[in-house]
C-alpha cells in the first residue's frame, strides 16, 4: 500500500507498506526530513529503513499485551500491526498518521482529539464477544502501548485512559492513586488518576495530557538521537540527549522522578514510561512530561510476605537496583517530609475504596503501609548525608528498555 507520512497537516515521505505484514517496505520521496519521527536517522537524503519500522513497530499494540490473543481471534486480525493501518496510524499520544493514495484524508476530519472515535476496539481489548455486524476500526486503542488491559474513553467531554490491573491483586489502579497523593504532597508534576469500577474490578482513569497542538516523546526516542559511547552511563546519556535537543530542567525532574518511584518500590519506570512533550508544529521542547503511570509499584505482584521483607525489587530505567539509582539525586532540598506524615491515611483510605478489600486484604494493606513509610525514612536518612554519585558510572546500569509483562512470578 502506498501513503504520506504525514504529521498532523505536514506531508513528511511516501511510504510503502506491505499488504502482508503493515511494515515498511520502501521510503520514496521526503518532504519535511525534519517532522520524521524522532530517532529515525536520515544521512544523505536517504531515511534509515529499520529505525523508521522500529519506530513504526513501537506504534502498535505490544503482542504481550493482556488478552491481545483472544482480541486478535475476535477481529480476524493475524498481528496487532495490521490494526496500524486500520486507523491509519492515528494516536492520541502525538500527530503522526498515514493517508493512503486512494484516500482523500485531511487531519481535521479524521483526528482522535478533536473528532469522535469508536468503542468497538476497546470494547474487544476489554473481552467483549464479537459483533455481528461489521468492526469500526477508527479508534486510538489500536496504538496504545503496554501490556496492562487498558482502553480509550471519552468522559465528559476528555479524552481518559482505562487501564486494569494484574492478577491475583489488581493493585495498579489504586497505586495510581496513591502515587498520585505523594506526588501532590511533595509538589512533583504528575498526572492525576482516580478508580473506577466495572464489573466488580477496578480500573485507573487519566486525563489525557496530550492536546491536539502537543505530542510526547518517549525518553526511549531521545536516547536514540545518538550513539551511546560504552563508557557512559544509561542516565547520563539521556540527559547528553536531552541537552543536545535544548530540553531544559532534565535533572531536576530525574530527581523527583527517581524518588518518587524509590518510596513506591516502581518496577516498571522503563524508558517508554516518562518522556518529553513538544510542539507537533513548530517542533519547539516544551519541557518534560508530568509523571504518569506509576501503577507497577507497591508490591503489585508479591506476596504479603514479600512485601514485608522489602526483596526481589526490580528497577528501571537507569540502575537494577534502587538504592544504586537514589544515588543519581542530585539534591534533596526540594523535599519537605513533612508533607508525607499523613501518608498512612492516605494508603488505607485508597485501599477502602469500592470493593478493594476482595483484592487487597488488611494484612497486605498493612505490610505496604509499613514499606512506604520505611523507605521514606530511609530516603530521609539518604538526603542527610548525600552527595551525588558518579552519574557516568556504567555499574549496575539496566541493559535492556523492557516493559513488566505481568505474568505470575510468585
Amino acid at each position: 500500500m502506498k501513503c504520506m507520512f504525514m504529521h498532523k497537516r505536514i506531508a513528511v515521505a511516501e511510504l510503502e507498506l506491505d499488504d502482508a505484514t503493515s511494515f515498511i517496505k520502501k521510503i520514496n520521496h521526503v518532504y519535511a526530513p525534519e517532522h520524521l519521527p524522532i530517532g529515525v536517522s536520515i544521512k544523505e537524503g536517504i531515511v534509515d529503513r529499520g529505525e523508521f519500522n522500529d519506530w513504526w513497530t513501537d506504534r502498535s499494540i505490544p503482542a504481550s499485551r493482556s488478552g491481545i490473543r483472544d482480541a486478535l481471534e475476535t477481529l480476524d486480525i493475524t498481528s496487532t500491526k495490521m490494526l496500524l493501518v486500520r486507523c491509519y496510524g492515528l494516536s492520541l499520544s502525538d500527530q503522526y498518521w498515514i493517508c493512503p493514495e486512494d484516500k482523500n484524508l485531511t487531519w481535521d476530519e479524521i483526528n482522535f482529539f478533536e473528532n469522535p472515535f469508536s468503542d468497538d476496539i476497546g470494547d474487544v481489548l476489554f473481552g467483549a464477544r464479537k459483533k455481528d455486524n461489521v468492526f469500526d476500526f477508527s479508534s486510538p486503542d489500536n496504538t496504545s502501548d503496554g501490556n496492562l488491559k487498558k482502553r480509550w474513553k471519552i468522559i465528559g467531554g476528555e479524552r481518559c485512559l482505562v487501564k486494569g490491573g494484574s492478577n491475583p491483586f489488581r493493585q495498579q489502579p489504586f497505586n495510581e492513586v496513591i502515587a498520585t497523593g505523594i506526588m501532590e504532597r511533595l509538589n512533583i508534576p504528575h498526572i492525576p488518576y482516580t478508580v473506577i469500577w466495572n464489573q466488580g474490578a477496578p480500573y485507573s482513569v487519566c486525563a489525557d495530557f496530550i492536546t491536539e497542538d502537543t505530542e510526547l516523546i518517549p525518553a526511549w526516542r531521545i536516547m536514540q538521537i545518538q550513539k551511546q559511547d560504552n563508557s557512559t552511563s544509561r542516565y547520563q546519556h539521556f540527559v547528553n540527549c536531552c541537552e543536545a535537543l535544548g530540553i531544559h530542567n532534565v535533572i531536576p525532574y530525574l530527581d523527583r522522578m527517581i524518588v518518587l518511584d524509590y518510596i513506591i518500590a516502581n518496577e516498571d519506570r522503563h524508558l517508554n514510561n516518562f518522556g518529553v512533550i513538544r510542539n507537533a508544529e513548530t517542533l519547539e521542547w516544551i519541557g518534560m512530561a508530568p509523571i504518569y503511570d506509576s501503577g507497577s509499584s507497591l508490591g503489585y505482584d508479591k506476596l504479603t510476605s514479600q512485601i514485608r521483607l522489602g526483596k526481589e525489587i526490580t528497577c528501571k530505567p537507569f540502575k537494577k537496583h534502587h538504592e544504586e539509582q537514589l544515588k543519581l539525586v542530585s539534591s534533596f532540598e526540594w523535599i519537605c517530609f513533612e508533607n508525607l506524615s499523613d501518608i498512612g491515611e492516605l494508603i488505607t483510605n485508597t485501599f477502602r475504596m469500592g470493593d478493594a478489600s476482595d483484592y487487597v486484604d488488611e494484612s497486605r494493606v498493612s505490610a505496604i503501609l509499613d514499606s512506604v513509610k520505611k523507605r521514606i525514612r530511609q530516603v530521609e536518612e539518604f538526603a542527610m548525608t548525600h552527595t551525588q554519585a558518579e552519574v557516568l558510572s556504567t555499574e549496575d546500569d539496566v541493559e535492556e528498555n523492557v516493559a513488566e509483562s505481568y505474568g505470575t512470578k510468585m
